[in-house]
């Protein structure tokens, strides 16, 4: 593996496809991946059409990934070549104060694969090779789908948004405001834990009619009608928890006005430095109660991938199309579309 195929940007809207020098696991601990599959993400996208801006080129996107062990280096012991795995895309020390206490996410010295977030970012999986290290690897369950593999890094967001930050509880009312595919994801893990009426909230009727088709008992098109009016209609003491999972600031404004005693909310999709308000005097006097999440750590990794192993998450079911490494201008073009949910490269 001298060389391999990767999808190099060297720009914004500047994406070429290149032969290029594969990565060799020269220093202690890391694995060259040979990708099966990646998902493509908004974060990715974004990144190419220069939506977001924080890139330097050139550079290779790319961060939901599963794949084939093929070269390690030394000091690994706990995988070799031939394994199959899951690729967790932000790496940390293990050792500085954040480390220690869980938040693998916020160390100071991290890296990402493919993606966004610390100052060290990685060549990522719109590749046919990825160098990371064993730290980020997964042991892929053997009934698990590459493809489903790959989806083990928006699902464990999900968990970690859902579950462990928001704290759902058994029975609880909840609404998700967007449901693309980390929407979609959100709402399945709210369903397999119990959810009681699960409201999906999008201004597309493709996205709501898959939201239905995945379990979500009640749909709302705040282009048809009054978004906050008909919720309040369906729950009428309001909801226990608002997921945000949409991006635009009008859904997190939507969000907010959805409060009532003791509301929880999770502010999961709005990544772009824009503002809205609180009513201070409501916000102390119900309760409200605002979490955030982003990225993953490996207890969220390992949760997600239980769910799909035990078979209460089937992220199969969001994957709307699929195309090879050499057709992902063509994906692009699809991921511009609204009738589309979650895109997988097969390099």
């Amino acid at each position: 593996m001298s060389s391999m195929l990767a999808a190099v940007l060297h720009d914004f809207d500047d994406l070429r496809l290149e032969r290029i020098p594969a990565p060799q696991a020269r220093r202690h601990g890391e694995v060259v991946v040979c990708v099966k599959a990646c998902g493509i993400c908004l974060t990715d996208y974004k990144a190419i059409r220069g939506i977001r801006r924080n890139v330097t080129f050139p550079s290779i996107q790319g961060h939901e990934v599963s794949g084939v062990v093929a070269e390690v280096g030394p000091g690994v012991v706990h995988f070799r070549p031939g394994d199959e795995v899951i690729v967790q895309p932000s790496g940390y020390c293990g050792y500085c104060e954040h480390c220690r206490v869980g938040n693998t996410h916020y160390c100071e010295q991290s890296f990402v694969t493919g993606g966004d977030g610390p100052a060290d970012v990685r060549s990522g999986a719109f590749a046919e090779y990825l160098l990371t290290e064993q730290q980020c690897l997964f042991a892929k369950p053997p009934g698990l789908s590459f493809d489903a593999a790959a989806l083990t890094e928006p699902l464990s967001g999900a968990w970690k948004g859902i579950i462990h930050y928001s704290q759902m509880q058994v029975g609880d009312d909840v609404v998700i405001i967007g449901v693309g595919g980390i929407g979609l994801l959100c709402m399945m893990v709210a369903r397999a834990a119990g959810a009681g009426r699960l409201v999906a909230v999008d201004v597309s009727d493709y996205a709501l009619t898959h939201a239905r088709e995945l379990g979500a008992t009640y749909t709302v098109n705040p282009v048809r009608e009054d978004a906050r009016e008909r919720i309040y209609e369906i729950l009428p003491d309001g909801p226990d928890l608002v997921v945000e999972a949409a991006g635009p600031i009008e859904a997190v404004r939507l969000m907010v006005s959805l409060l009532r005693r003791g509301t929880r909310w999770n502010v999961f999709g709005i990544t772009t430095h824009e503002t809205f308000e609180l009513d201070g005097g409501l916000t102390h006097f119900l309760e409200a109660r605002m979490d955030a999440s982003f990225g993953t750590t490996p207890l969220a990794m390992s949760k997600a991938i239980r769910l799909m192993e035990r078979g209460l998450v089937d992220v199969e079911r969001i994957v709307s199309h699929r195309f090879p490494l050499s057709e992902i201008h063509q994906a692009l073009e699809v991921m511009a579309s609204p009738e589309r949910n979650k895109i997988i490269i097969n390099p």
